[in-house]
């Protein structure tokens, strides 16, 4: 019984997608790249990282920037290779940047002796630094506070 229904479900479903496939290929649905699909899709030029220095924040509490390569870091429920140099056990040995003592601090504000694990996957909040053009047009403008 449940397999019959299922199965009916089903083939009216693809009848109902096909349907709309047919229409639309008809109807000369406009592509979203404003291109053929046949013609050659150019994309723009990638970014590349810029190591030459650290760039200024543009607002009070953004998260810094990477001024470092990180393309083959394991950051994973496993490991954080960030922790490294960035922990502030290793800080001062490496002359790394130490973490914000907010990395220590559970949900509650309590205190821990090691990263919190709402802090552990670093890439949410910290980018490599890039030279790159705004996606879109604004006006802003970096605090001056």
């Amino acid at each position: 019984m449940f397999k019959q229904k299922f199965i009916s479900l089903l083939a009216a479903f693809v009848v109902v997608l096909s349907g709309t496939f047919v229409a639309a290929q008809q109807s000369g649905v406009a592509s979203l790249r404003d291109q053929a699909i046949d013609e050659v899709n150019y994309i723009d030029e990638v970014q590349k990282q810029d190591t030459s220095g650290r760039f200024s924040r543009n607002y009070r509490q953004q998260p810094p920037l990477i001024p470092h390569s990180v393309a083959q870091y394991q950051i994973d429920l496993n490991a954080n290779q960030c922790l490294q140099c960035h922990d502030w056990t290793n800080a001062g040995d490496r002359g790394a940047p130490t973490l914000s003592m907010t990395h220590y601090m559970d949900r509650e504000g309590n205190q821990l002796d090691a990263v919190a694990g709402t802090r552990w996957f670093c890439n949410q909040c910290h980018v490599p630094q890039a030279n790159a053009p705004a996606l879109v047009d604004n006006k802003f403008e970096p605090s001056s506070n």
